[in-house]
């Protein structure tokens, strides 16, 4: 049954929002700016939301003993406009009052009968409502009132402009969620507090009150004594007379250095539980700075080895091992490292693997494990590189299997190296060394890009003599490489993401955009002709 008239225009209007891509911006925007903690605008907001705070504290402080001038009371209700805006936007994403206008327009429909206004405004201002009273809305209220400047008792609500830092500043709010997470320890410890300061200003306005010289006149003074003997600050204006007061006195202050212990043990505790955590997500804040990065789970021997290559060549990585040695080992060496399970999805998750990851290093000691990383990697980027190590030859298959672009067996490289050494021992000598770096030799590739000066070219008119550099091989474009005509070149097939790699290719052999160049020679002469390669690129496109 359809909707009285008022309540049919409401709800064309909310299919209207949404079916609007703007109005979905325009939250998505609010969002980021607010609430979404991975946003890149979100540490500016914050900033800029705690100086606004720090300003209208400072005006109040000055504002005690100076009158304000005309251009201060018009900063401080521009800030004011701010935090009504910032309030109401935050009401707005804590529940989508559209969302709610449909879903009981729907049940209406299903259940075939008229759609009534009460029960979708009690739906509307419920779930406002539960925003309305939660605490940090309500310090945001709080911190509004007292811009109606007539009613001076409302100026006491400054202070909690104050309490607003809790929503900007991480720290702040870490050590509330800290705090919150033992609150029944919390609560156990007041109600034992209030009990104690309860008993202790009864028993010492009783024994204290009648006497002549005694400061404790008023149960607030018997409140305020035990108050401040509890907490061992002990100003000295109020003293026991009577031999009762002072035993209570005594009592008192055992009590209040047990009370300390104990409160300080809590929160020590609750820091002690909640550190790993907070060391965690500093490591996940500081590789979402990164692009392009290699994951590599796993810093056993392999891992060192591969983690010192990829420091060599400063390129950003951030390794992952549940082992707390390795992970000190790592750190002892200034690298980004996390003490995690790998195979966890969703620590590959915070580890932006669906973001800005570029390739993933599967290079643990267990090949189960390195399965388990492929499987889940795989899954939640299709587009990533993930390069894994086999212990055994009948875990290959199941890697591939399981997504893996590359498989390194490392044991057999080793005992093919240790083979060949016997029969060619110079010549294993000399890989070795060009493996290892040694005397700035390697073996490096160099990308083709489209319009640079390698495009089109021909191998032998590239002179790669005269930049001191030895050419291995090409490694064909992804679109082109299939059908190249590569007679004369020795072809060596694969799983390259469909590339060819082409062996001491003739000098006739056309080099084609998105080809890769393995060359061999010293790194500074390897990099001299990247970047003149890259530079051309640049050049022909700024030209265009």
């Amino acid at each position: 049954m359809s909707p009285t008239p008022p309540l049919h225009l409401i709800v064309r209007l909310c299919y209207r929002l949404d079916d609007s891509a703007r109005y979905r911006r325009c939250k998505r925007f609010a969002y980021d700016l607010l609430e979404n903690p991975d946003s890149p605008l979100r540490p500016y907001v914050d900033v800029t939301m705690c100086l606004l705070i720090l300003a209208t504290v400072f005006l109040m402080i000055y504002e005690v003993r100076h009158p304000l001038g005309e251009l201060a009371r018009g900063f401080e209700d521009a800030v004011i406009g701010v935090f009504i805006v910032e309030y109401l936007a935050r009401g707005w994403l804590y529940s989508d009052v559209r969302r709610s206008v449909i879903e009981a327009h729907e049940e209406a429909e299903f259940l075939g009968i008229r759609l009534q206004l009460r029960p979708v405004l009690a739906r509307v201002l419920r779930r406002k409502w539960d925003y309305a009273r939660s605490p940090l809305a309500i310090i945001d209220l709080l911190a509004i009132l007292p811009s109606y400047r007539p009613l001076r008792m409302l100026r006491f609500f400054l202070l909690f402009r104050v309490f607003k830092l809790f929503r900007y500043t991480r720290a702040i709010s870490e050590f509330a969620k800290v705090l919150a997470e033992k609150r029944f320890d919390l609560y156990t410890l007041a109600m034992f507090i209030g009990f104690v300061l309860f008993a202790a200003s009864t028993a010492i306005y009783i024994f204290e009150a009648h006497v002549e010289t005694s400061h404790i006149n008023t149960l607030f003074d018997a409140v305020y004594w035990a108050v401040i003997t509890l907490f061992t600050v002990g100003y000295g204006d109020i003293t026991p007379k009577t031999p009762e007061g002072r035993l209570v006195a005594m009592l008192l202050v055992v009590t209040g250095v047990a009370v300390i212990s104990l409160s300080t043990s809590i929160v020590v505790t609750a820091f002690g539980e909640k550190m790993q955590a907070l060391r965690d997500r500093r490591v996940f804040a500081d590789v979402d700075k990164l692009r392009d990065y290699v994951i590599v789970c796993g810093y056993g021997r392999v891992g060192e080895m591969v983690v010192a290559r990829l420091a060599e060549q400063k390129r950003p990585f951030v390794i992952v091992d549940k082992l707390a040695p390795n992970i000190a080992r790592a750190k002892a060496c200034g690298h980004l490292a996390l003490c995690e399970d790998a195979t966890q999805a969703e620590v590959l998750a915070n580890l932006g693997i669906t973001r800005h990851a570029g390739s993933i290093l599967c290079i643990t000691g267990d090949d189960i494990t390195n399965t388990y990383i492929t499987l889940s990697a795989r899954q939640m980027n299709p587009r990533l590189s993930v390069i894994s190590r086999a212990n055994r030859a009948e875990t290959i298959h199941k890697l591939r299997l399981a997504g893996a672009t590359h498989v390194v067996m490392p044991y057999e490289v080793v005992g093919l190296m240790a083979a060949e050494y016997i029969h060619q021992p110079v010549a294993s000598t000399a890989l070795a060394g060009i493996l290892s770096g040694e005397r700035g030799m390697s073996i490096d590739i160099v990308a083709v890009p489209p319009r640079s000066m390698l495009a089109g070219q021909r191998i032998g008119a590239i002179a790669l003599a005269r930049h001191k550099l030895t050419l291995l091989g090409v490694l064909t474009g992804v679109d082109g490489g299939a059908q190249r005509d590569v007679r004369g070149a020795i072809e060596l097939r694969a799983s390259l993401q469909g590339r060819r790699f082409c062996f001491n290719p003739p000098p006739d052999f056309s080099l084609c955009a998105e080809d890769l160049l393995v060359v061999l020679g010293r790194s500074v002469s390897i990099e001299h002709f990247r970047a003149q390669v890259e530079g051309s690129a640049l050049h022909a496109g700024a030209g265009a």
